[in-house]
């Protein structure tokens, strides 16, 4: 299981950096004056989502309970969508584009809720 965790972990960090290489501004790279202000500001935001959904995941640790391990680093990365999403809606401008971000943030959101109280019935040790 902490394969897995690791595996998933590091696969979401190569994704995050090599989606969009140009806009990780945190290796001192610079971004190109083309892409403009706005496209910075997103891009910076973006960036301090991912790592904090990074470092979220990891804060935890393992518990050896591989129910309670996944939830809880689910949570961080469904938390980074409702994230991505909202910054699409305030950096983009496509209309269907827009109407997915809508869709992601509440489906995001109820998971969101589930994954919260069946965490905290399994860390109370609620019947499985």
């Amino acid at each position: 299981m902490k394969r897995v965790l690791a595996a998933l972990s590091i696969a979401l960090a190569g994704l995050s950096l090599t989606a969009c290489p140009q806009a990780n501004l945190h290796d001192g790279a610079a971004m190109p004056s083309h892409y403009g202000k706005s496209f910075e500001s997103y891009a910076n935001e973006l960036n301090l989502s991912m790592e904090k959904m990074l470092s979220d995941m990891h804060a935890p640790g393992f518990t050896g309970d591989a129910d309670i391990d996944f939830l809880a680093m689910m949570l961080p990365h469904h938390i980074a969508a409702v994230d991505m999403a909202r910054l699409v809606l305030q950096h983009g401008n496509d209309p269907i584009t827009r109407k997915l971000a809508e869709e992601i943030i509440a489906s995001q959101q109820v998971e969101i809720a589930s994954m919260q109280r069946r965490l905290h019935d399994l860390k109370r040790g609620a019947s499985r």
